[in-house]
């Protein structure tokens, strides 16, 4: 008899990658810096704290992913009036003020390797021009002068802080469930994704159907990127390359692979879930500990395939579009988004 599949060798060698970033930020090189210039201009104030905080965030910001989602969108349905430049301004802006909020929540000293602004500036400067960012980013929805733009931002506004909220109800609670937490990246992260992309169907004045098409898959890509993230804060392969991980245990954050692991584990498990997670009692070794409950339950496992599960359904969501670049660069951004696992 030939040998049962599962019994084979496998081989070391990976799969060539097909997904990367690069392509959507070369469709959108060009009007990434007309966003660019808005940011800057719209960040400045008589106030020298504000231009000098905002400006130390924003600089430490990371691929523009969401203004460049907008972007990418827009030209999807062929819109031609530019009107996408300011509004991905203000979808920058309200994901900018979101993470100054979200550090002081936090207590984070450190992001992307770099200070907080309410490291070096406080807590309370730090929630001021949050508002401040959150405050431009209205002026730039009245100034588009659409009552539909308005709804949608306002609106993906709400769900963020109820998000935050959330968030805050299951901090460091090991009672937390699969379903509250999806809820939360949802509301968090999610949201956000939809309403740039979405934005995208409204300048270009396409109909209801692709409207809805736009918003299903950015809701579905930010549910797998944040997926994504939350399953690397506990990666081997990210460990191989040099960058920390287990930033999310050490701060007790409830994630799937530790909801999983948790509701899958015996008494004695649990016991050390909650003095790790709810009671803060790290000591050496837990983390490699926990890293071995989540494979052991498949915690980890799980948590990839719900992270590909939605890729998938972004994937079909853009299947209601003609072919062209824009579609090719946010398919790559989707594949990119799942091949960071591996």
């Amino acid at each position: 008899m030939p040998a049962d599949r599962r019994d084979l060798p496998r081989t070391a060698s990976k799969p060539p990658l097909s997904g990367s970033l690069e392509p959507l930020q070369e469709l959108v090189a060009d009007d990434l810096k007309q966003v660019n210039a808005i940011i800057l201009e719209k960040m400045q104030s008589p106030v020298a704290l504000i231009p000098q905080l905002a400006g130390h965030i924003v600089a430490a910001g990371g691929k523009r992913l969401r203004p460049m989602l907008t972007l990418a969108a827009a030209r999807l349905c062929g819109a031609r009036a530019q009107r996408e430049y300011a509004l991905a301004a203000c979808v920058e802006f309200i994901h900018t003020a979101t993470l100054l909020h979200d550090d002081v929540v936090d207590d984070s000293h450190l992001r992307r390797g770099l200070e907080t602004a309410n490291a070096v500036w406080g807590n309370k400067a730090s929630v001021l021009v949050g508002d401040f960012l959150f405050s431009r980013a209205f002026q730039l929805m009245v100034a588009d002068g659409s009552l539909v733009v308005l709804k949608l931002l306002s609106d993906a506004s709400v769900t963020i802080a109820e998000g935050e909220v959330h968030q805050l109800m299951t901090a460091n609670d090991t009672a937390t469930d699969e379903q509250a937490y999806l809820e939360v990246i949802e509301a968090k992260t999610a949201a956000l994704f939809s309403a740039a992309c979405e934005i995208g169907a409204v300048v270009a004045e396409r109909p209801e159907s692709d409207q809805l098409a736009l918003r299903s898959f950015g809701l579905n890509f930010g549910n797998a990127f944040q997926l994504v993230d939350d399953i690397l804060d506990y990666s081997a392969e990210q460990q191989a390359l040099g960058k920390t991980i287990g930033d999310d245990f050490r701060e007790g954050k409830i994630t799937l692979p530790l909801v999983l692991a948790f509701a899958r584990g015996s008494d004695e498990e649990k016991a050390f879930w909650r003095r790790c997670v709810e009671d803060l009692e790290q000591r050496d070794g837990d983390l490699e500990q926990a890293i071995a409950l989540m494979q052991r339950h498949d915690a980890l496992r799980d948590s990839k395939d719900r992270a590909r599960r939605y890729a998938e359904q972004a994937r079909r969501d853009l299947s209601v579009f003609p072919n062209n670049p824009a579609k090719h660069t946010l398919l790559q951004a989707i594949d990119f988004c799942v091949e960071r696992l591996y």
